[in-house]
């Protein structure tokens, strides 16, 4: 699919997926770095009144309160923003996700997580197969396996949604 030049604000909602503590230190091959972009995203995002989602894991070994399943403070949800904890690895399967977004009235979801491989494919496809308009910010997701990332990334996901980086993100949205 095409780069779009620009996003309608009012119709974009901020997806992040995944940044608990441990998943951040153990999957992301470049914690930091990541981390950082991410934020920058939610924080252009924030600026310009489009929503943000976080989708954390419940159970398998994410016990609520504990260090590890804390959202990684860099990136962490402001008052307000929803959080949804899902038991499968796509966003939509075990929640609310696709409600609270049709009542919200948004339909392109830009989506940012940990793996590329696990939460932003299965929600990609998802998202796509349920009429939205899917968003991946590239180097605001990362993957133990940087092959497949790049696989996912350049040749998958562009096929069913757009793929931007975290900066062409805020310049299509119009915050930077």
């Amino acid at each position: 699919m095409t780069q779009p030049q620009t996003l309608d604000r009012d119709r974009t909602a901020i997806i992040i997926m995944d940044f608990h503590n441990r998943i951040v230190n153990h999957v992301a091959r470049d914690p930091q770095g990541v981390v950082q972009r991410a934020a920058q995203v939610l924080e252009g995002a924030r600026r310009m009144g489009i929503p943000v989602i976080h989708i954390v894991l419940g159970g398998r070994g994410f016990e609520t309160g504990s260090p590890d399943a804390q959202i990684h403070p860099g990136v962490a949800p402001t008052p307000g923003e929803p959080v949804i904890a899902k038991t499968k690895w796509g966003a939509f399967s075990t929640t609310g996700l696709d409600v609270l977004l049709r009542e919200m009235r948004r339909d392109t979801l830009v989506l940012m997580g940990l793996s590329t491989s696990g939460c932003v494919l299965s929600t990609m496809r998802a998202a796509f197969d349920l009429g939205y308009k899917p968003v991946v910010i590239a180097d605001a997701c990362d993957d133990q396996d940087p092959e497949v990332h790049q696989v996912l990334t350049k040749k998958i996901f562009p096929l069913q949604g757009t793929v931007l980086t975290a900066e062409e993100f805020l310049q299509a949205a119009g915050a930077s």
